[in-house]
């Protein structure tokens, strides 16, 4: 497989990150191939390993033109997810009519045991991996400069094309015990941490500190290793990448572990995250996926990371409230369906926390998941509700007659989504998809954020209602920005257009003035009389507490300009007022409830954090631009 015309084996790895966002996601999967190949002396002079990282818009044009206008590689090997298969096969197919010889890897959750499809469709593919890669990816290496001829029957752990034109599926290679023979990539150099004028450059600083889950959620496929003994990565090793980490000033820290909070070598973590902080002031925030079964010990880890201002999300990640779901799902023992009293303590302890919810499970019907929403919206005003994905190698995938499902490929990405299943037919589908839309946009992405309460304490109307309230007052309207709007809605709510659609919304008025007044018209009316005026301000309240959209080159938003906060760039407001204090009026909600609404001349100004732009795709970094309210004295 070497060119014809250099000496060395010539590696490009390729990752693409799932949002498309104008900064760099970091290539963490390729990453721990390059270090692996740069770390065996062995293959120095010998293998050249490259990384080519593109951002999640990048144009299929974009990528061939990077990877194929310089020395033509001899390996393309790419990091492949649902959302990249469709352009890493057609790349992988122009690749192959420049360099007829070279070689094709496919890795990753979404194709690992699925060669059969992935040689079907993409014919030009030659390897896939099953399960982790880096061992295997290296002794495939290995096989390529050693052999004259490429079959590697060998080598554990792939699906590969014969000279023969057969197929062939080696046995399965043991998971990785010691995760510390694995090279660090950031410790490495294989994944640089600055760009060309010394900043961090990815949106966030991904990390693992263990792999593996316990669980065997019938959904789900958590890196391969599902139903596994977790392993953890050194004390050591994990120290010395933070404090890189730190030194780089990354803003956030998001793991890519299953269950957070699970083990005890979690909270001599977050003592290191504590110290790093300390030490730079970085990371500011620790994004996870906590551990499904609170124990005291994520108690315990919630309240350090709390007392030393490491911002955070708490995820209730419920996925259904019905029983019937919960069984399907191989879910309901755990004791994640005790959610409510943990929620009560987030709350208490003024810590923010979300709800996570799919719709399209089998034994879920509309009004099951109505409920179940509305019963979250209670405890959590903010839920994200993603659309079903039945995922390769899942027990979903392997039992979908059983359940019925009818499944459709997304346009922009290559998963499955449900359409229908046996407890739900396909119209009904298709209108929950609709409100999955609305409901990601408003709640998940929180464009509405504290209206909530106060409209089901007052009025009783509950947050399912508010949200199928908009989407009939935007589908019913003919305003030239309604039509337009809805011209561009998917049948699907994939997280390209929640993404397209709140671009929308921060960057055209007339968008927003159409919410606004579905406000006034649908909802203001409601109240009694004595808290109309009271909904009036405490809308315009929610407007201004929204992230401050900013175009790169654009201006400012009217009412907005930049301020310096002891060094720091940041968004404020010009003085706003309001004829009711509407901050405390929710800070003091049962009092304000009981006794209505009292008028109180009060004067803000509101701050945001830049780079709302920047991440407005990733709901998890997005909340951080969120605008916070300071009153003026009078």
């Amino acid at each position: 497989m070497k060119s014809e015309t250099t000496a060395g084996l010539k590696i490009r790895l390729v990752q693409q990150g799932a949002w498309d966002m104008p900064v760099d996601s970091m290539p963490l999967a390729v990453g721990y191939l390059k270090a692996v190949i740069d770390a065996d002396v062995d293959l120095t002079g010998e293998v050249e390993a490259e990384i080519s990282n593109f951002r999640g818009g990048a144009q299929l044009q974009d990528m061939a033109k990077e990877l194929l206008s310089g020395e033509i590689p001899d390996v393309l090997a790419f990091s492949v997810l649902g959302w990249n298969y469709r352009s890493f096969g057609a790349l992988a197919e122009t690749f192959k009519q420049v360099n007829k010889r070279g070689l094709v890897v496919f890795g990753g959750n979404h194709v690992a045991y699925q060669s059969e499809r992935v040689f079907r469709e993409f014919p030009w593919v030659d390897v896939v991996v099953n399960g982790e890669g880096e061992h295997t990816f290296h002794e495939l290496v290995t096989h390529i400069l050693e052999n004259r001829e490429f079959d590697p029957v060998h080598v554990l752990g792939i699906s590969y094309r014969r000279p023969d034109g057969t197929h062939h599926t080696t046995p399965d290679r043991d998971r990785i015990e010691n995760l510390d023979v694995v090279p660090s990539p950031f410790l490495t150099g294989a994944i640089p941490m600055a760009d060309a004028t010394g900043n961090f450059r990815y949106d966030v600083a991904l990390m693992e500190t263990n792999r593996g889950c316990p669980y065997k959620c019938s959904f789900c496929y958590w890196g391969g290793a599902i139903g596994q003994k977790m392993r953890s990565f050194s004390t050591e090793r994990l120290a010395a990448e933070l404090d890189m980490f730190g030194f780089y000033k990354a803003p956030s820290l998001v793991l890519c572990d299953s269950n957070f909070g699970l083990l005890e070598a979690d909270e001599e973590f977050v003592e290191l995250v504590i110290k790093t902080k300390e030490k730079y002031g970085y990371p500011q925030a620790l994004i996870t996926s906590w551990a499904k079964n609170k124990s005291p010990r994520f108690y315990k880890i919630v309240r350090e990371l709390k007392q030393h201002g490491l911002h955070g999300l708490f995820t209730l990640a419920l996925q259904t409230l019905d029983d019937a779901a919960l069984t399907d799902m191989l879910r309901k023992n755990m004791k994640v369906n005790q959610w409510e009293s943990m929620a009560d303590w987030l709350h208490e302890e003024g810590l923010e926390c979300y709800g996570e919810l799919i719709w399209g499970a089998p034994g879920e019907t509309v009004e099951s998941f109505l409920r179940g929403y509305d019963r979250l919206a209670k405890k959590v005003s903010r839920i994200a509700v993603y659309p079903m994905l039945v995922l390769p190698n899942t027990a979903y995938a392997e039992n979908r007659e059983m359940h019925g499902f009818v499944t459709i490929r997304g346009e922009d990405d290559d998963f499955e989504y449900v359409l229908a299943n046996r407890t739900s037919t396909l119209s009904e589908n298709m209108d929950m998809q609709r409100f999955v839309f609305w409901a990601r946009v408003l709640g998940e992405q929180q464009f509405l954020r504290h209206v909530w309460r106060p409209l089901f304490d007052v009025l009783e109307m509950t947050q399912s209602q508010v949200i199928q309230g908009l989407k009939a007052y935007i589908e019913r309207s003919d305003d030239p920005a309604a039509v337009a709007f809805r011209a561009k809605l998917p049948l699907l709510a994939e997280s390209p257009a929640i993404a397209e659609a709140l671009r929308d919304l921060h960057s055209q008025p007339e968008l927003r003035e159409l919410v606004r007044r579905w406000w006034l018209e649908e909802i203001v009316p409601t109240f009694p009389e004595r808290w109309q005026e009271f909904a009036k301000a405490l809308y315009e309240f929610e407007g201004w507490s929204r992230q401050v959209y900013v175009e790169p080159g654009g201006e400012l938003p009217p009412g907005w300009h930049d301020a310096d906060k002891d060094g720091v760039h940041w968004y404020e407001s010009d003085l706003v007022s309001f004829r009711y204090d509407v901050q405390a009026a929710l800070e003091n909600w049962p009092g304000t409830l009981e006794s209505g609404p009292s008028e109180e001349p009060t004067t803000f100004v509101f701050s945001a954090r830049p780079g709302y732009y920047e991440n407005l795709d990733n709901y998890e970094t997005a909340s951080f631009h969120l605008a916070t309210p300071s009153r003026v004295p009078r």
